[in-house]
């Protein structure tokens, strides 16, 4: 396996007889999961989607990002939540976080339809112009209204530069295989249409059309990833702790949980992994953040975020834990050059490599912050790579559904984020929401 758990740093926090203790837990909720009896059993798809996928819709992917490739400067995905976030994440941790600016053989990708946001919008319509423009919009229904607007501009755009033929021809459309307002549309109008699963929420979706389309127009290689991902599926099969990394990372969680320890940091000394740490926080924040319970998932980049957070992580109240993403081999280095006149007196690191810098710095953060009384755990990954990164989205989110399940909430629903679409609505004078605005109109002392 490209990944290993390391848990040396925890011996101060949690005790040997304490993981024999949540044990039973950990078997009853890989029961509830691989026998689907447990909350949300209607949405496991993701759990075999590493080998039981769509085997003639992924050659239709390879083939339209290939296409997309070679007919376009820009490609525009629009979507929100998970139907951009795990593409965006994968495309900026395998490539980079200026992947625009060093792309060569692929177009420039920008995400939009993820905020309300006039500045933003315009920002990506303005690089689109003088530009041959593909877009793939990725929405279940098609009625959620971030991502709807954009589609419409965006639609519009395509219409008066290419004509209803051509904006066919780079319009792709990821949504409900059968059912939708956007499926309805897709099919009349005649574009090239992928499947968001019925049985694979939006957060579980990056290994799905969803998230796979964006990633191979990227020129990332979507085998690999799927190969690291299945990787992970055989290997994380045991209820045994002591045989499954995984799920001992989903008990030391909870373990935590129990003493206190309410906000998870997950970590890493790269910038490449900014958006990865995104994706990781809607997965958590979304599956477990419900009934009042919950850990509060926060990210970090560090040793950039050292001088910015680190003192509170140090010194600040004792409700966190963090979880460090060890990335062996970047596949980059760096010598630090000699200066004759060592002005800034680090004439001790010349001909060190800046990666040994890193570790270092990581090792010494970890020892500190351990003194200060927060829990650490190390995920080491061997590589940065396709393989290696696929392995680590599934074990983030098998984890998640046995965290979730220890928790004792449904780790596949998200009823709280349907308040705030509501009460848009209403105030936005949706029709079927009158009796509604006029109660959230009073609320707001609105004339």
């Amino acid at each position: 396996m490209s990944i290993k758990l390391n848990t040396h740093y925890l011996d101060s926090f949690i005790r040997p007889h304490e993981y024999e203790r949540i044990a039973p837990e950990i078997r009853m909720a890989d029961e509830m999961l691989r026998k689907k009896t447990g909350a949300g059993k209607d949405f496991l798809g993701w759990v075999n989607l590493p080998d039981d996928y769509d085997k003639e819709e992924f050659t239709r992917i390879q083939a339209c990002a290939e296409k997309i490739r070679k007919t376009c400067d820009v490609l525009v995905v629009i979507g929100i939540g998970g139907s951009y976030l795990g593409a965006r994440a994968v495309i900026e941790y395998l490539r980079s976080p200026n992947y625009n600016l060093l792309a060569k053989d692929t177009p420039n990708i920008y995400f939009t339809g993820n905020c309300i946001s006039a500045d933003a919008l315009n920002e990506v319509i303005s690089l689109c112009d003088g530009k041959d423009v593909c877009v793939n919009v990725i929405s279940k229904s098609g009625t959620t209204t971030e991502p709807a607007v954009a589609f419409r501009v965006f639609r519009n755009l395509l219409e008066k530069k290419y004509g209803k033929e051509g904006a066919r021809e780079r319009i792709f459309v990821t949504t409900d295989r059968a059912r939708g307002t956007l499926k309805q549309f897709s099919t009349d109008a005649g574009y090239e249409t992928f499947v968001v699963p019925d049985d694979v929420g939006g957060r579980f979706s990056v290994l799905s059309a969803v998230g796979l389309l964006p990633i191979a127009a990227a020129g990332i290689d979507i085998c690999k990833l799927m190969e690291g991902a299945a990787a992970a599926s055989h290997a994380y099969t045991s209820a045994d702790l002591e045989k499954n990394d995984c799920y001992r990372y989903a008990a030391i969680r909870n373990l935590l949980y129990r003493k206190g320890k309410t906000v998870e940091i997950l970590a890493s000394y790269e910038p490449f992994s900014a958006m990865f740490n995104e994706w990781w926080k809607q997965l958590y924040g979304e599956s477990e953040g419900k009934d009042g319970k919950g850990i509060y998932p926060a990210s970090v980049i560090f040793s950039t975020d050292l001088h910015s957070l680190g003192q509170f992580v140090q010194d600040g109240n004792r409700i966190l834990f963090e979880t460090v993403v060890d990335i062996a081999d970047t596949k980059q280095s760096f010598a630090i050059p000699n200066d004759p006149d060592n002005i800034d007196g680090l004439n001790f690191l010349s001909g060190m490599q800046l990666d040994d810098v890193k570790r270092t710095a990581m090792l010494g953060t970890i020892l500190a912050h351990v003194d200060g009384g927060v829990p650490n755990v190390v995920l080491e990954v061997s590589e940065r790579s396709e393989f290696a990164l696929g392995e680590l989205i599934y074990f983030f989110e098998l984890a998640c559904a046995i965290s979730g399940y220890i928790l004792s909430v449904n780790p596949f629903d998200q009823p709280g984020v349907e308040s705030y679409k509501k009460n848009m609505f209403a105030l936005l004078g949706k029709p079927g929401y009158e009796s509604m605005r006029e109660e959230l109109t009073k609320r707001l002392n609105f004339s």
